[in-house]
């Protein structure tokens, strides 16, 4: 099908008008503010143009008319398993199951440009543009915490739970772990210790916290790891997270790494008595990183694990992503920057008539659950970017203050809340998506928009041949790998969807 912007652009408008689902270079706009003064709870920042409203009860999901509910209020979320698991299909010639698509994580999965603080805060970065259609915009909402020194953070007490049952035998599983275990404890700082448990029909403790003078016991620990059985989810967290509380260590980060397929058929299968024990022990700060494997893959129960365990879910199918994953990410990102982190977005509903947040479904929250520090938010480590997109139909003649984002999160250690906002005027948006937006902005949307199509097999008039062009010239445009690799898995999808 031949390329015609006008088409493309009116079928996004469409896209990102209606559909449920769900950077560029830049400053973080109007100097952020970190540590403000507490606001009086349940009275979140407003745009200094919107008349005083009663705060909304329920969680706003869907496409949303301001006079009815003009805050959108959610928690952090740096999960990239989704997209890392729709590649491997796709690339298998298979099309990705659509429970399994969130295009938050898509979004997430690629480089951002936002400027990082200079405390342990975040930046907030908000920006946008106009669509072809008279009153259609994208709005982005870019969070951005600073990078860590790996050589300077606090030591780790690692317990890697690993499944062993025979579901792991298949190639591309077991013995990508063992790679990436053999290479993450070469690489580990001389402060940090290190505990492994495997689990099957029974868990197994293989090593105890053990401290890396002892690396040689360690290996050895991973050598032996070998398939048999079924798999007792259950038993293999249940001992894991025993094994860390015992080796609890005050001045370390104290985490749980469970690398699974996430198909539990044994023991204790009923996913919330499974999610309270982590959430037990996540409120003890062990935090949990769920590492998943497998062509057939839990995603639901692993992300879920992820969530309450006050952690990330990410997915390896390869020797290049457990290399990314375990050399490179896990050690720089080991301590957290912020606990329970949540976002809030107040749109002013003289300027904007209805906006759609993409994605974030699952981690949607009600407006008062912002500043309710006792309700869980979202994890977030050294050097993460979280964006979310909005889909924002303006008023006709529409001027002034679009919007005002505020992120608020706890001190790891301290509990201490503190937040940090600015605002986007609609004089700020640039002229057109494709044209003048940041290039970075351009890919997000491609992403979210090709997420879209994944999980719904139509984008509202956006097809993948027209989207497939738009990746091609941004891959140009980047130099980027990640945007090269998102343009061929659009030639690929359209291949699989023929």
């Amino acid at each position: 099908m031949k390329f015609r912007p006008l088409v493309i652009s009116v079928g996004l408008v469409a896209l990102l008008g209606l559909a449920a689902c769900g950077g560029g270079p830049g400053s973080p706009g109007r100097a952020a503010e970190h540590a403000q003064a507490p606001r009086p709870t349940n009275a979140p920042a407003r745009p200094d143009s919107e008349p005083q409203a009663e705060p909304q009860a329920e969680k706003t999901t869907g496409e949303q008319d301001t006079t009815q509910a003009q805050i959108s209020t959610f928690a952090l979320d740096v999960d990239t398993a989704s997209y890392t698991y729709a590649r491997r299909t796709l690339q298998e010639g298979r099309w990705p199951e659509p429970a399994k698509i969130r295009p938050e994580e898509f979004v997430n999965s690629f480089r951002q440009d936002y400027a990082q603080p200079r405390d342990d805060g975040f930046t907030v970065h908000v920006d946008g543009a106009r669509m072809p259609s008279r009153d259609g915009a994208v709005l982005r909402v870019g969070l951005q915490t600073r990078a860590s020194d790996a050589a300077a953070r606090r030591p780790a007490n690692l317990t890697f739970v690993i499944d062993v049952s025979g579901s792991m035998a298949e190639p591309g599983r077991l013995d990508l772990v063992k790679q990436a275990l053999h290479t993450l404890i070469d690489q580990l700082a001389p402060g940090d210790q290190v505990s492994i448990v495997s689990f099957s029909d029974e868990a197994d403790v293989l090593a105890t916290m053990t401290p890396l003078a002892a690396r040689a016991d360690l290996h050895a620990a991973v050598d032996r790891l070998a398939v048999q059985g079924g798999t007792n989810l259950e038993s293999g967290l249940v001992t894991g997270y025993r094994v860390a509380a015992d080796a609890f260590r005050t001045a370390a980060t104290n985490r749980v790494i469970l690398l699974s397929d996430g198909l539990a058929n044994q023991g204790s299968t009923e996913w919330q008595a499974i999610l309270d024990r982590v959430k037990e022990y996540a409120g003890r700060q062990i935090t949990l990183l769920s590492v998943g494997v497998g062509r057939d893959y839990g995603d639901e129960l692993m992300e879920q694990l992820a969530d309450n365990g006050d952690g990330a879910a990410v997915y390896v199918s390869t020797p290049e992503d457990a290399e990314k994953i375990f050399t490179t990410q896990l050690p720089a990102t080991i301590e957290l920057r912020a606990r329970d982190a949540k976002a809030q977005v107040v749109f002013n509903p003289s300027v904007v008539e209805s906006y759609q947040l993409i994605g974030y479904e699952n981690r949607a929250l009600t407006t008062e659950d912002f500043r309710d520090d006792s309700h869980d938010g979202g994890e977030v480590g050294p050097g993460h970017a979280v964006t979310a997109l909005y889909s924002v139909r303006l008023k006709p003649g529409a001027r002034g203050q679009l919007a005002q984002a505020t992120v608020r999160w706890q001190d790891p250690d301290t509990r201490s809340p503190a937040e940090a906002g600015t605002s986007v005027d609609v004089g700020e948006l640039a002229g057109s998506v494709w044209d003048k937006a940041p290039l970075r902005f351009q890919v997000d949307v491609v992403a979210a928009a090709f997420a879209v199509y994944m999980r719904d097999r139509e984008a509202f008039g956006l097809d993948l041949p027209a989207l497939g062009e738009q990746a091609k010239r941004l891959a140009q445009a980047a130099e980027d790998p990640m945007v090269n690799e998102l343009a061929t898995l659009i030639e690929q999808a359209h291949t699989v969807a023929s």
